[in-house]
């Protein structure tokens, strides 16, 4: 198995929708938006709920446990990986990547939790790893 605990990323465009987010992630934190209108969580950071359109949100710090909902894995490349859908226990559904583990091994329902990879430039990106 190759060392698939340090992916390269490059650190995201963070705007003014988004900073919250990211600084929460620099900080070890998950966060998704909750909807104080219709209740729904939902992910990525965006200021208008994608079920009713209010702009009633605000941000809720996820426990950044959840299961796999889908994945594959690339082995065409230099070094193989993982992307998954990966639904958190809030609600939401997100696209991330799966991590330290044996690629092999992965199944849909597999519980993971988020693991956080550094940029160097003060933010990490949320991927995850089987518990």
């Amino acid at each position: 198995m190759s060392d698939n605990s340090k992916p390269k990323v490059k650190a995201p465009r963070v705007n003014h929708e988004t900073k919250a987010f990211w600084d929460a992630t620099g900080e070890g934190k998950l966060l998704v938006k909750k909807c104080n209108d219709c209740g729904e969580n939902h992910f990525y950071p965006r200021s208008l709920c994608p079920f009713c359109f209010s702009d009633n949100t605000e941000y809720l710090e996820s426990a950044g446990r959840g299961v796999i909902y889908s994945y594959s894995v690339t082995r065409r490349t230099k070094e193989p990986w993982a992307i998954a859908y990966v639904t958190l226990e809030e609600g939401p559904t997100m696209m991330t990547n799966i991590i330290d583990c044996d690629f092999d091994n992965l199944n849909i329902g597999q519980s993971v939790e988020v693991a956080f990879v550094d940029t160097g430039e003060g933010t990490a990106v949320p991927f995850f790893r089987p518990v």
